[in-house]
Formats: structure tokens, sequence, C-alpha cells
């Protein structure tokens, strides 16, 4: 999971997507409560999208398991399980989707300033 985490982070810098280090924080924390959930529930192989849409960042998480996320179990006896509600404060949206056999569980991080016009195709086509 970290080194997914850490790709998250370098795409991001590598397109050069105007966020703090404090919002690339808030994103890495996020890729590894969605990353664990997807692997403590599915036991397989996510896979991981990521997106730059000139305004937010959107990192999306594939897995096999048909378990909804739901932020409302996590119950305040218990030290974990909070991962959700962590993403929900954290991230400008956040959701998921059914897909295939499984589901779709993303969030986006709204860029520090709004980049429009030139400068998106601009940093566009220097994505990978």
């Amino acid at each position: 999971m970290p080194p997914a985490r850490r790709l998250i982070i370098d795409l991001a810098r590598f397109w050069r997507v105007p966020l703090s280090d404090d919002a690339l924080r808030d994103v890495e924390l996020c890729a590894s409560e969605v990353l664990a959930n997807a692997i403590k529930y599915s036991k397989a192989r996510c896979r991981v999208t990521v997106r730059w849409t000139g305004e937010r960042l959107r990192v999306e998480v594939i897995d096999t398991s048909l378990r909804l996320p739901d932020p409302e179990t996590a119950q305040d006896t218990v030290t974990g399980g909070r991962g959700l509600r962590l993403v929900a404060g954290l991230a400008h949206s956040w959701g998921w989707a059914p897909v295939g056999a499984g589901k779709v569980v993303w969030f986006e991080v709204a860029a520090d300033q709004v980049v429009t016009g030139d400068r998106v195709a601009d940093r566009l086509s220097q994505a990978p």
C-alpha cells in the first residue's frame, strides 16, 4: 500500500497539480484509507485510477468486495473503523458505485487554485 500512496502523490507532483503540501498529505491519508479498506474486504488486488480534471484530483479504487462503504458503521468505542469518516472530512467529495462484481470507491480533492484554459491543456499534455 505505501508504494501506491506514494505513486498517487508522485503523479500529482509530476502533473504539477496545484495542491499545497497539506492538501497532498490529505490526499495521501484518504488514499491510504480507501486502499486499506479495498484490501481488507476484498482480500485481493485492487485497481487504482488517478485523474486530474483541472479543478480536482480524483482517486478511484476498484475492488471485488460487495461490502458497501458506510462511514456510519464505525463505533466510538473501537479504535479502528473510522477511515471513511476521515475521507468524508478531508476530501471535497467522495462516494462509491457498483462496478462489475465489486465496487469503485472514489474521492476528490479540489486544487488550491483553479487551473483554466491553456493552463489545463498544458498540464494535461504533460500527463503520462
